[in-house]
């Protein structure tokens, strides 16, 4: 049970990684032209993408990265 409460908090650090990794580089390569940017956009656009459909459009501002944030910070302390 350990185990995969470990695994989970892991998980957990690691989506929040990915994610903030992007909403930074969307600052520096929004089109994702390099490796990194590529794979960053690849690796959470299958959360980031549902969450950003559920959000009313707020303009240049993409909000969904912040959600998810939060919710993976709650999800990340509960385990």
């Amino acid at each position: 049970m350990a185990f995969l409460l470990n695994f989970l908090q892991f998980l957990f650090m690691a989506l929040w990684a990915l994610v903030l990794g992007r909403m930074l580089m969307s600052w520096v390569d929004p089109g994702g032209r390099n490796q990194l940017s590529a794979f960053l956009i690849q690796a959470t656009e299958p959360i980031l993408g549902p969450v950003r459909r559920i959000l009313p459009p707020t303009g240049t501002i993409d909000w969904s990265g912040f959600v998810v944030l939060i919710v993976l910070g709650f999800l990340w302390r509960a385990f």
